[in-house]
């Protein structure tokens, strides 16, 4: 008797991949710019978005959707910039998928949003798995993770549009060689447009925001 074979995972990838193109026709409908931010925990996500609302909030609409295993720590650190903020908690999942981006969708005036970032958990392997319907994937890789990252977790690098360097104002401290660090990431995806940032110092946010503008407004 043969053995059938049940591949549920490329199932469940399929039935996100339609979810993500219903969450991506409603963002391309309301003109909404969506950027999915990836990193590991504690590589800076929520600073950078701190960082890039202070410079960009005079002249772009931003919201943000935050998604945590439990907590909204996270969350309650941008009430301070009074933009909508809807918070996700995935009850121990490691990343966020397009039908949990659906169910926070309707919680939003997109009317009022130009750019919608969508913090993703802290995990460096499934968040690139999972689309949501995002117009481009970043990734933030901070200076202590070390250069050998793009080696150890090649998907991250090769689904992201963006890396974005953190914590620059550290390399003095640390191993990290970071011209070895951009060499193995874009030998993975030579596509790769790299920043290199402190959200600390405020090093490259205006860079980094300027590319944001010329991405919404493209």
């Amino acid at each position: 008797m043969a053995v059938k074979i049940i591949n549920i995972f490329t199932d469940v990838l399929e039935e996100n991949e339609k979810i993500a193109a219903s969450n991506r026709e409603i963002f391309e409908k309301n003109n909404v710019f969506a950027v999915n931010l990836m990193s590991a925990p504690g590589a800076g996500k929520t600073s950078l978005i701190e960082k890039t609302i202070d410079f960009l909030k005079n002249s772009i609409k931003i919201a943000v959707l935050e998604g945590d295993i439990t907590s909204s720590i996270d969350s309650e650190r941008l009430e301070k910039y009074h933009i909508p903020v809807i918070q996700i908690n995935t009850g121990g999942e490691c990343h966020l998928n397009a039908y949990m981006v659906s169910e926070a969708l309707p919680h939003f005036k997109f009317n009022d949003i130009d750019l919608l970032i969508i913090e993703n958990v802290g995990n460096l392997v499934c968040p690139a798995e999972f689309k949501v319907g995002e117009d481009m994937k970043v990734m933030i890789l901070s200076v202590p993770e070390g250069h050998d990252k793009p080696k150890k977790y090649p998907l991250m690098f090769r689904e992201s549009r963006v890396l974005i360097i953190n914590k620059i104002d550290l390399k003095d401290f640390c191993d990290t060689d970071l011209e070895v660090l951009k060499k193995n990431a874009l030998e993975i995806n030579p596509s790769l447009e790299i920043f290199e940032v402190s959200c600390k110092t405020g090093a490259g946010i205006e860079e980094w925001s300027n590319f944001l503008v010329r991405k919404i407004k493209s």
